[in-house]
């Protein structure tokens, strides 16, 4: 079968035959979403390690059962140590596979799955939503920070500020609810924009994909009994973090990671995102990549690719 094969470490993938799996639990891939995951384990950089050199990538994917059905794949070694969903096949192992709703494009569903999941669960099953709080979404330019507007607005919030470095990544956020917008590369002093843009009062919720500076500046920024859900390090694996206030204004910093969720629960919310995506009521762009372009997709994801790239085998 054809699949994209990751040779090296550091290196890129690319199209190539491989054995096809087999066994009863093998789906016939038709959408594997790329993700920063993806390039990391490529990289040797998570703490799981990496499949066995040669391996085929993709910690998850849509695919088709032997009886017709059409099913998320993601979690448990898929795509970490065994063989990912870049290919024409994948056997589910120790993975979920959760069937897509009626009517759902492969490509779009399969889009929702981790990058929309990550906008989607901080607000609705980690920390949810009460109603009426002041969300600020760090890392709004990309397809999780996207997503996590949509899903602020959705759910509740009164108020909802996009802050990233993408311009377009921006004007798309405003286009599609929030009510401000910050440039990160473009102030000095972002915990004075954070509280500028919220009315000189700062947010009282944070979505945070981004870790580094962006979080330091968010607890300086937000108001008393703030929450900040953590759930990524695009700008840095440390932060600087000061005591006080995080003390005295009773700030509650809480972990997400989508391989931490119950399986009951993945299965509740991904039907809930799918069919609020399927109504037009969250939007996501996505961009099919044959799978022979392999390569020069996982060099746009590197780079920032502004919209949400889907392999089709």
């Amino acid at each position: 079968m054809r699949a994209a094969l990751i040779t090296e470490l550091q290196g890129l993938p690319s199209a190539a035959e491989v054995d096809a799996p087999a066994g009863p639990d093998v789906v016939e891939i038709v959408a594997a979403p790329l993700n920063p995951i993806d390039l990391a384990v490529s990289r040797g950089m998570l703490a799981t390690g990496h499949p066995p050199l040669p391996y085929v990538p993709g910690c998850e994917g849509v695919g088709r059962t032997a009886d017709g059905r059409l099913v998320w794949v993601f979690g448990g070694a898929l795509g970490r140590t065994t063989n990912g969903a870049m290919a024409e096949s994948v056997a589910v192992g120790d993975a979920h596979a959760i069937e897509i709703p009626d009517g759902a494009d492969p490509a779009l569903a399969g889009a929702l799955g981790i990058a929309g999941l990550a906008g989607w669960l901080p607000f609705a099953w980690r920390a949810p939503l009460e109603g009426g709080e002041a969300v600020l979404v760090l890392g709004a330019s990309g397809s999780v920070g996207i997503v996590a507007v949509q899903a602020a607005k959705l759910l509740g919030a009164g108020r909802v500020v996009a802050a990233g470095r993408s311009a377009a990544g921006l004007e798309r956020a405003a286009a599609l609810g929030a009510d401000a917008t910050i440039r990160l590369d473009e102030h000095d002093d972002l915990v004075t924009a954070f509280r500028d843009a919220f009315g000189g009062d700062g947010p009282s919720y944070v979505f945070d994909p981004l870790w580094g500076p962006p979080v330091e500046a968010a607890v300086q920024a937000a108001v008393p009994f703030a929450t900040i859900v953590n759930l990524g390090q695009s700008a840095g694996a440390t932060a600087e973090l000061a005591s006080g206030p995080v003390r005295f204004k009773c700030l509650s910093i809480i972990g997400h990671t989508n391989f931490a969720v119950p399986h009951d629960e993945l299965v509740e919310h991904y039907a809930r995102l799918v069919g609020h995506a399927t109504a037009g009521e969250i939007v996501l762009d996505v961009e099919r990549v044959p799978l022979e372009d392999v390569a020069d997709a996982w060099r746009r994801q590197a780079e920032g690719a502004g919209t949400k790239l889907v392999v089709v085998p």
